[in-house]
C-alpha cells in the first residue's frame, strides 16, 4: 500500500509503532526521522525502512511530502 502524506513546516508525526513494515521516501522537504533509538535527517530522494513493531516518528523541518509504503496494507487507512 502506498500513502502520500503532505507535511507543513514544524509538523510532527508522533512516535508510534505498528505491525507493518514501512518504507518512507522523501518526495520533497526535510524531515528528522527517529527509528528506534536512531535519528537521521532525510531530504528529497532519501528513504528509510521501519521494521515491524519498531517505534518511529518524524518532525518536518522544511515543508514537504512523504511517500510511505506499507506491507501488509494498512486496513485502518482504508
Amino acid at each position: 500500500m502506498l500513502v502520500k502524506v503532505k507535511f507543513d513546516q514544524d509538523a510532527i508525526g508522533e512516535e508510534h509503532h505498528h505491525v507493518h513494515v514501512q518504507i518512507s521516501y522523501v518526495l520533497s522537504g526535510v524531515f528528522v526521522y527517529t527509528i528506534g533509538d536512531q535519528q537521521r535527517t532525510l531530504r528529497q530522494g532519501d528513504s528509510c525502512i521501519v521494521p515491524s513493531n519498531v517505534r518511529h516518528g518524524c518532525k518536518c523541518i522544511e515543508a514537504g511530502v512523504l511517500l510511505d509504503s506499507f506491507t501488509p496494507r494498512r486496513n485502518d487507512f482504508i
